[in-house]
């Protein structure tokens, strides 16, 4: 797990500044804290930050250079199934030189050319200049566990993990794309390909391009089929999802250095933890967050399952006071993310890393197996559905007519927003439930300048363009889909690798390998939801390791007491970012965020999602748009430096 840049100047053939690409590498050190290298050849630079796994000799350092010199890579990530490749390549003729699956990677990439791809099982985002074609060739992981930004300029193109590395350069404008600012009010995140900066893009999960003759070139590689559908009986699906869990954790046990688990009270972190016990080897670390409000926290359960196993098990309690972290969050993200359980998943993995380098959890399962409560709305819509056209009529009327519901999670609220989707098609229920400012709130929020500006396709557009992919699913599938493609990679994803490579923690995910997710995939949708039961075949497997108060439960989710937060503790933190004259900077009207802060301060409505997305739209704006302008691409080296100790 590592961080990774580089740039190749083919349009202009400037030479690469070697101390502009260590910039960049120093503004992801935190990514990388056990060593660095740079690899300088005219034009061409590739960069790399450490942070050892396997192989922890010199010798696996990075760049690496194939023994001809044709080839050097920059990696980010694991390849589980390194040690089967690396017999695969050897029967071939291959000699190794060290125990790395960095080296096995790159001659993957030598023997089997894009096609190695298809091989690995990993997360991973790499880069290899070939310099006898003059091409450089850069891939994501399938379901986009590791990112990977890039830039076309005037030179030629520049990579790195993260965009704010492209700050080292001093020729690059730090101008926010109105198109991204959009997206980010919209979801809370921003997807792939777009990013905060103009002229900065993400590398799409699944993808892999190729920069040559001053052209990038962009093609797919992997895609989550959820058809067509396998015929299996219930016991032999339950012993192929055994099979499959099992290994998949076994590969991610592989390691040179401590491993630990992270452990909420829920389903899926607890039975990787169970197999992971089963797989034999050390006791067991695990980590757990909560808080003093008992509604959000689960560490009563994660207890249990700790006790069960035997685990070494620690607890982390986060409280208000811990938003003090919030610089330091934005700083790391780098983009606008409104994501708040990264508070807590900051928290855990600072905890972790204290004890472990390498920590597994349960992410993806809640996407392959449908754990969401939306999954269930297809299953309440057809009931809708049944009901007599007048009651519907009169349901519509209601809906309209309900006065706002003073908590966002009340059974009135609740039932107001439910009999307004109902109303809908299914993409538009799901739509609904995505958005942190739907569009009459945008309509409210932002000013009509800004909106035309960033309105080149409404960014609802996003998501309808996944279910038209998805046309032929059923309503559970096409979901699951559409959450594979945007909030798993665009939300999830980032917040975890975000918050665990800050602290120089690296995050697997045996739910995400994607053996795992194509047998789920390929599951009949009754097997994931079954009766109202979600992820039913999951929760069926667990049954045999976790104990039935775990399973039986309510979900709960890694949420944050936040409205409470925003009317106590952070209400001056609030006032000081959202209504200070800075905040006006031509996307959001005034005098409508001060009413929306009134509204929720006095219970009037329950706005913690909106507030808090613009919060963070506010915090990044201050630390990457003002700091910039004020301290100058000549200072951003001690920027990133207090933005560590913050």
């Amino acid at each position: 797990m590592c961080g990774i840049a580089g740039r190749v100047n083919l349009a202009s053939g400037a030479p690469v500044e070697k101390r502009q690409l260590q910039e960049m590498c120093n503004l992801l050190a935190h990514r990388g804290p056990d060593g660095s290298g740079v690899i300088v050849d005219g034009a061409v630079g590739l960069g790399h930050r450490r942070l050892a796994i396997i192989d922890l000799s010199e010798a696996a350092g990075q760049p690496m250079v194939t023994p001809d010199g044709r080839f050097t890579i920059t990696f980010n990530g694991e390849i589980y199934n390194y040690v089967e490749l690396r017999d695969e390549l050897i029967r071939r003729g291959r000699q190794f030189r060290t125990d790395s699956d960095t080296e096995v990677l790159l001659a993957a990439y030598e023997a089997f050319g894009p096609e190695c791809l298809s091989r690995l099982r990993g997360m991973f985002a790499f880069a290899i200049w070939d310099a006898r074609e003059r091409a450089l060739f850069a891939a994501r992981d399938r379901v986009g566990k590791k990112p990977l930004y890039y830039r076309l300029d005037r030179d030629g193109l520049a990579f790195a993990s993260e965009s704010k590395a492209f700050l080292a350069d001093p020729s690059f404008e730090v101008t926010p794309d109105p198109r991204s600012l959009l997206l980010y009010l919209t979801y809370g995140y921003i997807p792939a390909p777009f990013s905060i900066f103009t002229g900065v893009r993400q590398l799409e999960p699944g993808h892999y391009l190729v920069y040559r003759d001053g052209k990038v070139e962009t093609t797919r590689y992997w895609s989550l089929a959820h058809m067509p559908k396998r015929h299996v009986s219930e016991q032999d699906a339950l012993a192929e999802l055994d099979e499959l869990l099992t290994e998949s954790v076994r590969l991610r046990l592989i390691s040179d250095v401590p491993i630990g688990a992270f452990l909420s009270g829920g389903v899926d972190s607890g039975t990787v933890v169970a197999l992971m016990a089963r797989c034999g080897g050390p006791t067991v670390k695990t980590f757990s967050i909560g808080f003093d409000e008992r509604d959000f926290s689960e560490l009563t359960q994660a207890r249990a399952v700790a006790e069960r196993y035997g685990t070494r098990h620690h607890e982390i309690v986060v409280r208000p006071d811990a938003l003090a972290v919030l610089p330091t969050l934005t700083w790391h993200y780098g983009e606008p993310f409104a994501d708040s359980s990264a508070i807590p998943t900051y928290y855990v993995a600072q905890a972790t890393r204290q004890h472990v380098t390498v920590a597994l959890n349960g992410d993806g399962g809640d996407e392959s197996f449908a754990g969401y409560s939306r999954y269930i709305e297809p299953e309440r819509a057809a009931m809708y559905g049944g009901l007599p056209q007048g009651l519907r009529t009169a349901a519509a009327r209601m809906a309209c007519a309900l006065p706002a519901g003073r908590r966002f999670d009340s059974a009135w609220a609740r039932s107001q927003r439910w009999l307004t989707v109902m109303q809908g098609h299914a993409s538009d229920r799901y739509t609904q439930s995505m958005m942190s400012l739907d569009a009459h709130l945008r309509r409210r929020l932002c000013t009509p300048d800004f909106l035309s500006r960033a309105e080149a396709a409404p960014p609802e557009e996003l998501l309808a363009a996944q279910f038209r992919d998805a046309t032929g699913l059923d309503g559970i599938d096409a979901m699951l889909a559409v959450d594979v493609n945007t909030y798993l990679p665009g939300d999830i994803l980032v917040k975890v690798d975000i918050a665990t490579m800050a602290n120089s923690l690296e995050g697997r995910s045996p739910f995400l390998d994607h053996r795992v997710m194509e047998f789920a995939a390929t599951l009949p949708s009754e097997m994931k939801l079954h009766r109202g039961v979600r992820k039913y075949l999951l929760k069926q497997f667990a049954r045999r390791l976790l104990p039935s108060e775990i399973i039986d439960r309510p979900k709960k989710g890694f949420s944050v007491p936040l409205a409470q937060w925003l009317r106590g503790d952070l209400r001056e933190l609030v006032h000081d970012v959202l209504l200070d004259r800075r905040a006006d900077r031509g996307i959001l009207e005034p005098q409508a965020v001060a009413r929306l802060v009134h509204e929720h301060e006095t219970g009037a409505y329950d706005w913690q999602g909106p507030l808090w997305t613009l919060l963070m739209l506010e915090l990044w704006y201050r630390r990457f748009v003002d700091d910039h302008e004020r301290l100058g691409a000549e200072q951003i080296g001690s920027l990133a430096a207090s933005g560590s100790r913050q």
